[in-house]
C-alpha cells in the first residue's frame, strides 16, 4: 500500500528520493520521509501530510552522501502522524516498510522484555528493533535478514540501511512488490516502476522471500536461505513520458482520454485475420479444459469486481457457463465449492491486490486453474497464474481507476466470445459479427469523449447535490455500481448504485428534490445473425422508464444516459446524454465514460484532490 524508494549510487540522493516519492504518492500520502547516510550516520527527515510538506522541510538541505531510502505512507498500524512516519530508526538501523507484520505483537512482547523502547505505534518499528538487535551482535545486513525473516508472518516489503555498512542497502519482498533498478554505477529499490522509470528501464522483479543486497555498482539476489541466485533482468517497455500528465490538469483526466488507445492496445494481437474472429493466443494452453468448463468463479476487488459483474453477463450469454462473482476479501472465507471442471478468473489492475492473490492461492489448493486479467507485467498475480491476459492499458497513476476498468471489460468481452466459440455455443458467423462490433469500439469511445463539454455543464448543476443515486438494468447495473464508486472516491459525495428493479424495495425512500438520479438507459442495436440477444431490450427500457417516472414524481433531478436519437428518455429527463448507437455488449463500456467524466468534473468543482483522494491508495497490497 505504501511507497518505497531506495538509491545507492554516486549522486546526492535527496532529489532522486523526492522525485521517486512524488511518483509513488498515489500509493499513500498520509506522511512521508527520507533517510540519507553520510559520514557513517543516517540522517532521517519526516513529515506528516503530502510530499510537498517534506520537500519544504528539506529545501535548504544538502548532503554529501550517496545512499538513501524514502517512503510515502498509507496508514495501517498507527495514526498518520510524523511520529509514525517512515523511515524508522533504531540504533544503527534505518528502515522503510510496506505491508503488515501479522505477528508484530508477539515480537513486541519479546522486545519489551529486553527493555526496547518504542517511539511509534507501527509494526515497522518492530522490524527496526529486530535488525538493531542483530547488528549489535555483529551481524551484517544480509546475515540479519537471514536470521529475522523466518520469524516474520505477513505480507511485506522493506528496505534497510546500516550505519556500519555505508555502501549497502538491503531489500526484501514477501507478498508485497519490490523492484530492483539497474544502471552502470547506480542501483535502485522501489515499490513500482513509476518511481525509477525516468532513470532506468532495466529491472529485476523480486519474487517472494528473495533478498536484494545493493552495493555500489553491484546487486546480489539471494534466496531466504542465503543461496546466491542469477536473476532475470527485464527491459521495461513503458516510457517515462507515459507517466506524465501531458498537459492535462490531472492524471485521471488524462487516463480517461487515453481509453480509446488503451482499448485498441487491448484488442491488438487478439483478432485472427483469417477467420476475422477473436482469437486470444494465450488461451490455447487451456483449450481442452475450457471446452468442458461447467463453472467460472470471478474474483476481484473494488472497480475490478464491477468489471467482473459485467463479465458474468458476457460469459453466461456468449459462452453459456454458470459464473459467480466474489469479493476477493470474502472468497476464501466462505469455503467456496471449487470443482474440477471449473476456472478461477482473477482481475486486478496492479496484480498485487492482497485479497485477490489470496483467492488465487485458495484455488491452487483445490487444483483449479487460474486465469488472470492484469495490467502490470511480472506482477505477483501474473507470475502465479496459469494464464495471464495483459490489458496493455499503460501505466495508470490516478487512484480512481478509469482505463484499467474499460480495458478489463474489453478483455472479458473477448474472453467470453472466444469461450463461446471453443464450447461451440455461438456460430462462426455470430462470432465474426461480435468481433466486428469490438473493432469499432475505439472509434465509439472517441466519439463518446467528445461529449465532455456537455457533461462538464451538467456537473455545474450537480456539484452541490448531497446525494446521488445511479440505477440500471441487466449489464448496466454494474456500471451503476462503478459510477457511484467513482463519485464517492474522488468527490466524497454520498452515492449509491442499484438495479433499477429494486427501487421500490427501499431506496425510493431516499429520493427527494435534493437527490441527483442518474438513469442508465441505452438502446441496444440487435445483431443481424442472433436476434435473441436484443429480444428483451424494449421490455427492460419500458421498466426503467417506469422507475424514472417514480423518481420524477418525488422531485428527483434526473440525468439519463441513453442513445443518440432517443425521444423518450430525453423528453422525460431534466438532463440527457446521448451515446453513439452500439450493441448490448458494447453499451456498458460506452456508458462508463460519461460517468467517469461526470465524477471528475463534480470533484474538480468541489475542489478535492482528484488524483490523490483522502484515505485511498492505488494498490491495496494488505488485507
Amino acid at each position: 500500500m505504501c511507497g518505497i524508494i531506495g538509491y545507492n549510487g554516486i549522486q546526492d540522493p535527496k532529489g532522486i528520493l523526492l522525485d521517486g516519492l512524488k511518483k509513488l504518492e498515489y500509493r499513500g500520502y498520509d506522511s512521508a520521509g527520507i533517510a540519507i547516510l553520510e559520514n557513517n550516520k543516517t540522517l532521517v527527515f519526516r513529515s506528516e501530510g503530502k510530499i510537498n510538506q517534506l520537500e519544504t522541510k528539506l529545501s535548504t538541505k544538502k548532503f554529501n552522501g550517496s545512499l538513501g531510502i524514502g517512503h510515502t505512507r498509507w496508514a495501517t498500524h498507527g495514526a498518520p502522524t510524523e511520529n509514525n512516519a517512515h523511515p524508522h530508526q533504531v540504533g544503527a538501523v534505518t528502515l522503510v516498510h510496506n505491508g503488515i507484520i501479522e505477528n508484530y505483537l508477539e515480537h513486541k512482547s519479546h522486545l519489551e522484555k529486553s527493555n526496547a523502547v518504542f517511539k511509534s505505534d507501527t509494526d515497522t518499528e518492530i522490524l527496526a528493533h529486530l535488525f538493531n538487535q542483530a547488528i549489535k551482535l555483529g551481524l551484517s545486513l544480509k546475515e540479519a535478514c537471514l536470521k529475522i525473516l523466518p520469524t516474520l508472518k505477513g505480507s511485506y516489503a522493506f528496505v534497510a540501511l546500516n550505519d556500519n555498512q555505508p555502501d549497502q542497502m538491503i531489500g526484501v519482498a514477501n507478498g508485497a512488490p519490490l523492484i530492483v533498478g539497474l544502471t552502470k554505477n547506480e542501483n535502485y529499490l522501489a515499490s513500482d516502476v513509476q518511481a525509477i522509470l525516468n532513470r532506468t528501464n532495466k529491472v529485476i522483479y523480486l519474487k517472494d522471500g528473495q533478498i536484494a543486497l545493493c552495493k555500489k555498482g553491484e546487486v546480489e539476489i539471494f534466496t531466504p536461505e542465503g543461496t546466491l541466485l542469477k536473476p532475470e533482468i527485464k527491459t521495461l517497455h513503458w516510457t517515462a513520458d507515459q507517466m506524465e500528465k501531458s498537459g492535462y490538469r490531472h492524471y485521471m483526466l488524462k487516463e480517461i482520454h487515453e481509453q480509446s488507445q488503451a482499448i485498441a492496445n487491448t484488442i491488438s494481437g487478439n483478432i485472427d485475420p483469417t477467420s476475422e474472429t477473436i482469437q486470444i493466443p494465450e488461451l490455447k494452453k487451456l483449450q481442452d479444459k475450457l471446452k468442458n468448463l461447467n463453472r467460472i468463479s470471478i474474483v476481484a476487488c473494488g472497480t475490478a469486481r464491477h468489471a467482473g459483474l459485467v463479465g458474468k453477463y458476457y460469459l453466461e450469454k456468449f459462452a453459456r457457463v454458470s459464473t459467480d462473482v466474489d469479493f476477493g476479501s470474502e472468497f476464501r472465507y466462505r469455503q467456496p465449492v471449487l470443482e474440477k471442471n471449473s476456472l478461477t478468473l482473477l482481475i486486478s489492475q496492479s496484480g498485487e491486490t492482497a485479497d485477490t492473490l489470496a483467492a488465487l492461492r485458495e484455488s491452487r489448493v483445490h487444483e483449479v486453474p487460474a486465469l488472470s486479467i492484469c495490467n502490470v507485467r511480472e506482477s505477483s498475480l501474473a507470475r502465479e497464474s496459469d494464464i495471464v491476459l495483459y490489458t496493455n492499458a499503460g501505466p495508470e497513476i490516478g487512484v480512481a481507476s478509469t482505463k484499467a476498468f474499460t480495458t478489463q471489460l474489453t478483455f472479458l468481452y473477448m474472453f467470453a466470445v472466444q469461450l463461446g466459440q471453443i464450447r461451440g455455443v455461438i456460430s462462426p458467423e455470430y462470432a465474426k459479427e461480435l468481433t466486428n462490433d469490438l473493432m469499432h469500439l475505439p472509434f465509439l469511445v472517441d466519439k463518446t469523449l467528445r461529449l465532455e463539454k456537455q457533461i462538464e455543464e451538467i456537473a455545474l448543476n450537480f456539484q452541490d447535490n448531497p446525494f446521488f443515486f445511479y440505477m440500471g438494468r441487466d449489464n448496466q447495473y454494474p456500471i451503476a455500481l462503478e459510477s457511484a464508486l467513482k463519485l464517492k472516491e474522488i468527490s466524497y459525495a454520498h452515492a449509491e448504485g442499484y438495479p433499477a428493479g429494486e427501487l421500490k424495495h427501499g431506496p425510493i425512500a431516499l429520493i427527494d428534490r435534493q437527490a441527483a438520479v442518474i438513469v442508465l438507459a441505452t438502446q441496444n442495436t440487435s445483431p443481424k445473425t442472433f436476434h435473441e440477444a436484443g429480444k428483451s431490450d424494449n421490455i427492460l427500457l419500458e421498466k426503467i422508464l417506469s422507475n424514472l417516472q417514480q423518481v420524477k414524481a418525488r422531485g428527483g433531478q434526473i440525468l439519463s444516459v441513453g442513445t443518440e436519437g432517443d425521444t423518450v428518455f430525453s423528453k422525460e429527463s431534466k438532463y440527457f446524454i446521448g451515446l453513439p448507437k452500439a450493441s448490448w455488449a458494447i453499451n456498458p463500456i460506452l456508458s462508463t465514460i460519461p460517468m467517469q467524466l461526470l465524477a471528475y468534473h463534480i470533484a474538480s468543482l468541489r475542489g478535492t484532490d482528484v488524483d490523490k483522494p483522502r484515505n485511498l491508495a492505488k494498490s491495496v497490497t494488505v488485507e
